[in-house]
């Protein structure tokens, strides 16, 4: 009872000292910090799909309603239903959906936020970046880097829809948001549409210093096109096996070092051949994906979701991913993996199906990069080597790990001999 009585005690103590801190701003951290420092990942957001039919309906309704130029960008948010009133997918990145009708522009503007399209339907509209124009067709990979004049516009008779992915909820967490925006709706054009992607996309460059080196030299290269990843991931598929965990999965590089298409953001895509099922695998990076082509089956955390050509799902940090194909299935993804791995805080698990998790140490951070470029080479660090087993000599004393500089690897001296024997003394 006595002890009941001085727990009750301390704990109305410790109330009334909270309650007296807390017009000060100050607070315990032993009542949170098993919340702020967890064990694993606790994201709020939730793993979900929005099919892409109704959206589009939507998407094409407010087409009716408001204009490019009222809205500035006519863009339906995909935001996670965990993480309500954030304008987010997940906490570190931003989706949505965007449409541009024949004749439209979407105003010039430029911004700290890192973007991507992703063309989902449409042909001929145009993201035109610092003056040059990329001509947008469905699946194209489009970047406008962060603080680059760009604008939109669609000289098609077709209305153009594409996935919108920015990192604006880590620029917000930085409170580092700065945009401008140009008096005319767009800017001129400085050089013929597609010229980056024939200076800077075969694995050549101008020389640096020339007028022909017209890109900023981090980010010379805003376009990937369809019909180049495609071939590529399939040319893959056809001479390698899948990867387990994976698939076939081949990731977007800047050419200019090897390295994600963003700071903040990384991209790649994936193909399952008919009837291949992933094993389970969970990250650290939440990420989106579009389904390109086929049909198949997400299960995350043994919850399943349908998966069609156009639909989009967000599979939160570490949360375990299955894919199933029924037909042949090629997935584009993005996640904020680019700027956890300069944090040091990218992790993966790969485990076999029905097992227990499997860590992979080999890929929890960033390994080296040896080379630059679009084939760079990454090695892994290689572990510390094992301390060298001495052998211990007669007569020696009865150490428990032996070193180079332990008495067993030499004559016993009278005090060793005496500590030998007397081993129980405190402190000997």
């Amino acid at each position: 009872m006595a002890g009941t009585a001085r727990a009750n005690d301390q704990q109305a103590q410790l109330q009334a000292l909270y309650a007296e801190m807390r017009p000060h701003n100050l607070y315990p951290l032993w009542e949170v910090l098993h919340a702020l420092v967890t064990p694993t990942p606790r994201s709020p957001a939730l793993a979900h799909l929005w099919p892409y039919a109704p959206a589009r309906d939507y998407l094409l309704r407010a087409g009716d309603l408001i204009s490019a130029e009222q809205a500035e960008r006519r863009v339906l948010i995909l935001e996670n239903p965990g993480l309500p009133g954030s304008s987010a997918v997940t906490p570190s990145l931003y989706a949505g959906l965007q449409l541009i009708l024949p004749g439209e522009v979407a105003p010039c503007h430029r911004h700290t936020q890192c973007a991507l399209r992703f063309v989902m339907e449409g042909d001929g509209a145009y993201t035109a970046v610092d003056g040059e124009k990329a001509v947008m067709r469905p699946f194209d990979l489009v970047l406008t880097p962060n603080w680059q004049w760009h604008d939109h516009g669609n000289e098609s008779g077709r209305p153009m829809i594409w996935l919108d992915g920015l990192d604006i909820p880590t620029v917000r967490f930085y409170d580092a948001s700065f945009a401008e925006r140009l008096p005319t709706p767009s800017q001129s054009e400085a050089t013929p549409p597609g010229d980056s992607l024939r200076r800077y996309g075969r694995n050549l460059r101008p020389f640096r210093a020339t007028a022909a080196d017209r890109r900023p030299a981090h980010q010379p290269l805003f376009h990937y096109p369809y019909a180049e990843w495609r071939e590529s991931l399939l040319a893959l598929a056809a001479v390698e096996a899948p990867d387990p965990h994976l698939g076939h999965a081949m990731e977007f590089v800047n050419p200019a070092d090897g390295g994600p298409v963003m700071p903040t953001i990384a991209a790649h895509v994936r193909h399952l051949p008919a009837g291949f099922e992933t094993k389970p695998r969970r990250s650290t990076d939440g990420t989106v994906f579009v389904v390109v082509e086929g049909r198949g089956t997400a299960r995350v955390e043994g919850r399943e979701f349908p998966l069609a050509e156009r639909d989009l799902l967000v599979i939160p940090s570490w949360h375990a991913l299955e894919l199933q194909a029924e037909r042949p299935l090629i997935l584009f993804g993005y996640s904020d993996k680019a700027a956890q791995e300069k944090l040091l805080l990218y992790r993966e698990e790969r485990q076999a199906a029905g097992a227990a998790p499997q860590r992979r140490p080999a890929v929890t951070a960033p390994r080296p990069v040896l080379a630059s470029g679009p084939g760079r080479r990454r090695s892994r660090v290689p572990p510390p080597p094992k301390p060298r087993a001495v052998p211990a000599r007669p007569g020696a004393c009865p150490a428990v790990q032996p070193s180079p500089g332990c008495c067993r690897t030499r004559p016993v001296s009278p005090r060793c001999r005496r500590l030998g024997r007397d081993r129980s003394r405190p402190g000997r």
